[in-house]
């Protein structure tokens, strides 16, 4: 069975354009990616397990923060790599002084026998419905869709 992954995508409307929190990954893979290379908050969850649960879980484990409110079904998304993702989305706020990550080890350098622990999200920003559509990964841009056709908005 393919893996699945659950995910909160928080929104704010306090400018004329919604804006979204998106978390970029941690780790020396990712170090010098901007474009193309962010996500929202999500994670991994196992069969029998409330996808909302875990996205919850997967948020506060990225961000240090627990969104609270009225959480929106925006639908499951395939990725290229065959890995779905159930997405839900929620209004809020979140104050990027607060924000936290947990961490992950693993070998760094490649075949060192060194283990480095590094911040499973090294950052999190603000960005529009438009800038969220550059940063994304290719595969949830379609989420950002789904935000926006809820919000009843044709931001660019």
């Amino acid at each position: 069975m393919p893996e699945q992954s659950a995910g909160i995508l928080l929104y704010r409307l306090t400018r004329p354009e919604p804006e979204v929190l998106l978390v970029h990954p941690g780790g020396p893979f990712w170090a010098k990616k901007d474009d193309g290379a962010w996500s929202m908050p999500k994670g991994l969850f196992e069969p029998g397990e409330e996808p909302l649960a875990a996205a919850r879980r997967e948020f506060a484990e990225e961000t240090g923060h627990t969104p609270l409110g009225d959480f929106v079904a925006l639908g499951s998304f395939r990725q290229a790599s065959g890995k779905t993702i159930v997405a839900y989305a929620v209004a809020g706020d979140f104050d990027l002084t607060e924000f936290r990550s947990n961490s992950f080890e693993m070998e760094w350098p490649p075949r060192s026998g060194r283990l480095r622990s590094f911040p499973e999200v090294d950052r999190a920003g603000w960005f529009t419905l438009g800038q969220a559509r550059h940063k994304l990964n290719k595969g949830q841009v379609a989420i950002i869709e789904a935000l926006a056709s809820h919000l009843g908005s044709d931001a660019a």
